[in-house]
């Protein structure tokens, strides 16, 4: 069944080495936490991203917690993944911005049209892949690739860190980093296991304090994108905002030009996806190669129904996994929940801008620790597979694909259309691999297969 977790031994406590299984949950009450703490981790990007974009961040919010259950409905309860706004539309939608004539409610149909679109390309090769069987996914995503593709989402991340979260407040980026290490490595069980939120909860404290003690700082601000004298703490949304309201919805407007802008994004989402999907099996140690036509698919439908309302597009989310793999918690029932959680969000715009007046500092010190492990887990599944990059047709291309990714460097290919960073970078790692392998006339992935 979907929804029929088992009980983890006394649902109450943990060895350290212990890890709940897909199918598995704890107490509720534990779950309820550990839901909270996807909720947490996705919320960062997943309202910032669309703000980007020029579309609703409440949309977005509450779609995504739609969107990332019907994901687990469609995979069977299989892959524990959250769907969040995938970054990887950022440059065409900008495009199409500049094309069509700015941010207004006009072009805000028109991009969220291009999205739709987009999605029902993404679902259908899920389709594809769903019944021309996963032997597909393994030739165009060997080992070498699948890790490389999981690095980069990781590793791509940087810039977020370094360009936006950290400066803002570098001392609590820091210590709010330093929190999260203790957290993490000192206390056993529960406790341990939430270190992501706790270290988030009381990185907030120690900047609300800091405001009180020490006055504003003058530092980089995201919300102006200049360096000017500010809060470290802006609760002025929180009191604006009402308690319970619906976001702004609106249709979708289809323009073929606008569509064209995007498609090229699918090919990323495809990659990510798969990585993804490659990262939570390599944790779970479970076969999730039946899933993945199914993961390409869902993603693709929830980006669809998101977009048909003017929600932004969706992803697997890589925050998610490293909340993952920090805490060896792989339960679908605390996606479940971080998706209920994110829908009454979307119905209580209050809760939501509390949530999102949590200082960039703080998140730089939480994200720094969640995109590092994302990009291990990439050299993870490179290790176990026994990647040989002593051969240059794995090298080569890998190498070029993650320094693009990490720059991120930006290549434009019109006056309208950019491809920059993980998008660049897995197209590079994706087809540099495969046009050498055909230069070098290798039959096959240039690995040496795992034994034992």
């Amino acid at each position: 069944m979907v929804m029929g977790w088992t009980k983890h031994g006394d649902g109450k406590h943990l060895a350290p080495d212990e890890v709940v299984r897909p199918d598995e949950r704890l107490t509720w009450p534990r779950m309820i936490g550990f839901g909270a703490q996807h909720v947490v981790a996705m919320f960062g990007a997943t309202f910032v991203f669309p703000l980007v974009m020029g579309l609703n961040a409440n949309v977005a919010i509450m779609m995504s917690g739609v969107a990332t259950i019907l994901f687990l409905l469609i995979v069977k309860g299989k892959v524990p993944s959250y769907l969040g706004t995938s970054a990887s539309f950022v440059g065409g939608v900008i495009a199409i911005r500049a094309l069509f004539g700015g941010d207004t409610p006009a072009v805000d149909a028109i991009v969220t049209g291009a999205i739709l679109i987009a999605g029902l390309v993404l679902a259908l090769a899920g389709l594809a892949v769903h019944f021309m069987g996963v032997q597909i996914i393994h030739k165009i995503f060997p080992p070498v690739v699948t890790g490389a593709v999981v690095m980069l989402i990781g590793f791509g991340l940087a810039f977020v860190v370094a360009d936006v979260y950290w400066p803002q407040d570098q001392w609590l980026a820091l210590v709010t980093m330093v929190i999260t290490f203790l957290v993490i490595v000192v206390f056993r069980g529960f406790i341990g296991r939430i270190g992501i939120l706790i270290g988030l909860v009381l990185g907030f404290v120690l900047s609300w304090g800091a405001d009180r003690v020490f006055g504003a700082i003058t530092a980089f601000n995201a919300g102006t994108g200049k360096v000017d004298t500010h809060f470290r703490v802006d609760f002025s949304a929180v009191e604006k905002a009402p308690w319970i309201g619906l976001p702004d919805f609106h249709a979708p407007d289809l323009r073929l030009g606008a569509v064209l802008l995007v498609l090229p994004a699918v090919i990323a989402l495809i990659a990510e996806n798969i990585g993804h999907v490659k990262a939570v099996g390599e944790m779970t140690k479970t076969d999730v190669d039946p899933y993945v036509g199914r993961a390409v698919m869902a993603d693709g439908i929830g980006t669809m129904v998101t977009s048909a309302v003017g929600g932004s597009p969706t992803t697997t989310y890589a925050e998610n996994i490293g909340v993952m793999a920090a805490t060896r918690v792989y339960s679908t029932a605390a996606y479940y929940i971080a998706g209920v959680i994110a829908i009454l969000f979307g119905l209580c715009p209050k809760f939501g801008a509390l949530v999102a007046a949590t200082p960039g500092g703080v998140l730089g010190g939480v994200t720094v620790i969640l995109y590092g492990m994302i990009g291990l887990l990439g050299a993870k599944i490179w290790v176990e597979n026994r990647v040989d990059f002593a051969d240059p047709v794995n090298m080569v291309p890998v190498g070029a694909g993650i320094i693009l990714a990490i720059g991120p460097v930006k290549h434009m290919i019109t006056e309208e259309f950019t491809l920059e960073g993980i998008a660049l970078g897995t197209i590079v790692v994706v087809g540099g691999y495969h046009l050498l392998r055909v230069i070098a006339r290798r039959p096959s992935s240039t690995i040496r297969e795992r034994t034992g």
